[in-house]
């Protein structure tokens, strides 16, 4: 199975439309490499990963089709917007957990943490 047959199948098993699969797999990836790697959001490494996988399947979309001039501007349009969508979010993820990690883990303020204990000990 070629690798447009393979996204075509995909496509049409999952139906989701071709862009909301690259915001998908975009983000499937950096997971799954953190995971693997066992590296955080915030290294850049499996962003690399997702940059990496992205501008291959630009590759193999523009070997798979052959066209003409006019076809080709079309199609690195639609390579843009490919690459975009796969990513965006994870642009997002590395920029929020490099830089505001709070965001992600939630953590209390020093004053609200100081509130909370007051209001947990016993009153004499």
């Amino acid at each position: 199975m070629q690798w447009y047959e393979l996204k075509n199948w995909l496509e049409l098993s999952t139906g989701l439309d071709r862009d909301a699969l690259h915001i998908y797999a975009g983000i499937g990836i950096q997971l799954v490499v953190a995971l693997i790697l066992r590296r955080s959001l915030a290294s850049p490494v499996p962003w690399g990963f997702v940059m990496v996988a992205a501008f291959a399947n630009e590759y193999f979309d523009y070997t798979a089709t052959s066209g003409s001039l006019a076809g080709n501007a079309a199609l690195y349009e639609e390579a843009y917007r490919d690459i975009w969508n796969t990513l965006l979010l994870p642009s997002l993820f590395l920029m929020i957990a490099r830089f505001w990690p709070n965001w992600l883990i939630g953590k209390a303020r020093s004053d609200e943490k100081i509130d909370m204990l007051q209001n947990d000990r016993p009153r004499s």
